[in-house]
């Protein structure tokens, strides 16, 4: 078996370009693609709803089937989803068959970011795939970097279609060697890992006590909260910043704080997180993610303390959402029960935004940031009730 760092490397790369050519497509590519058809722009964006509709839609049968014959299988669709779909925009005659390439690719969504290969290292590393898990969202951070610089020139140089076509290209010639290459075949593991979870899942979860049915729905619930509020602050920050009273150019900048605050807050977390329960890091991200919209609220005279605040505990949400499950649950039903958690997630995900923008059209971008930092602070309480069910099992046990 390679080594982690040549595995989590590889599978980095392919985050990067996983992120860049989907969730990240439309900030540089959706203007040209509107200038050059005239499909309306809600159409053109709505196509990451659609894809991550379909993402969460297909999550719990990719979490089934990490779980049955790991990773390997999933990824390598993931790369060949990504690649149909990217030539599908690209050769798109007409708004709908440019919104069914969308379907397409949101199936590799579902199978090939964060939540699948979270779950194919869970497989793979069992109790030891924190780190990995880690070291990958680090990666996965500088998709913004590396992709928005890459889609302006190829938008400049090849237009947009063409954009689409590199990006197909770079998936069959990038990322599915470099994933086939470093995920073993479920045969080639230890017997002990190669079997761990195959044809258990269902005797498992019908043996899981009412506590940790309890634990997982809470679990759910604050994911779900902390992607959808972070759903709706990296599509609309910019009007939000504006509406504190800052030029649109003084808001980009500012804007740009938010990358780097998410990748240092997850190195920190890298360098000290091995030292303490996971679920302090989902702590830590539900505190700073209410403090930061707290403080754009109140218009705090730094806004970019508040972005930077925010942007760190969206950041190692990220984490959290990949090693808490894990530490609650075990690696035996790891990858089911990610799907079953990327599914709600993943469904608001692609809903937030519009309902977001609806919120902000009638009632303002004051009231917004007031509505979500009232769902952070009750996110807050929910990880407070979650951290006393973790904490419940061992009073119990040392009783």
């Amino acid at each position: 078996m390679r080594s982690r760092r040549v595995v989590v490397t590889a599978l980095g790369i392919a985050q990067i370009l996983a992120w860049g050519s989907s969730f990240y497509f439309p900030a540089v590519l959706a203007e040209p693609i509107v200038a050059d058809t005239g499909w309306s722009l809600a159409w053109v964006v709505g196509g990451v709803s659609i894809g991550l509709l379909v993402a969460g839609l297909v999550a719990p049968r990719v979490g089934s089937i990490i779980e049955r014959k790991g990773g390997r299988p999933v990824l390598a669709a993931s790369s060949l989803l990504y690649a149909a779909g990217l030539a599908g925009i690209g050769f798109a005659p007409s708004l709908p068959v440019y919104l069914l390439a969308w379907v397409v690719l949101g199936a590799g969504m579902g199978t090939g970011l964060y939540d699948a290969v979270f779950a194919a290292l869970g497989k793979l590393y069992g109790k030891e795939a924190r780190t990995p898990i880690t070291n990958l969202t680090l990666f996965g951070g500088f998709a913004s970097t590396v992709c928005w610089p890459l889609s302006a020139f190829l938008a400049e140089t090849v237009g947009w279609r063409g954009a689409c076509l590199v990006y197909a290209g770079l998936h069959l010639s990038v990322s599915l060697p470099l994933q086939m290459a470093v995920m073993p075949r479920l045969s080639a593991l230890p017997k002990g890992d190669a079997v761990a979870g195959v044809g258990t899942d269902k005797p498992q979860d019908a043996r899981m006590p009412l506590q940790q049915y309890l634990t997982f729905a809470l679990l759910a619930l604050v994911l779900t909260i902390s992607a959808g509020i972070g759903s709706i602050v990296v599509v609309h920050l910019l009007i939000f910043l504006q509406a504190k009273g800052t030029t649109f150019a003084e808001a980009v900048t500012l804007g740009t704080l938010f990358g780097p605050a998410q990748v240092g807050a997850r190195f920190i977390e890298r360098i000290f997180g091995e030292r303490y329960h996971p679920i302090w890091t989902m702590v830590v991200s539900c505190g700073l993610m209410a403090a930061g919209l707290a403080l754009l609220l109140a218009a705090f005279p730094i806004l970019a303390v508040a972005i930077v605040i925010y942007a760190a505990g969206y950041g190692i949400m990220w984490i959290a959402r990949g090693t808490l499950p894990l530490a609650l649950f075990g690696p035996a039903r790891y990858a089911t029960l990610m799907g079953r958690l990327a599914f709600p997630s993943l469904i608001v995900q692609a809903l937030a935004p519009s309902a977001g923008a609806l919120v902000i059209e009638y009632a303002g971008a004051g009231a917004t940031v007031a509505t979500l930092t009232a769902f952070a602070i009750a996110n807050v309480v929910l990880v407070g009730i979650l951290w006393a069910t973790c904490r419940l099992p061992r009073n119990e046990t040392a009783s």
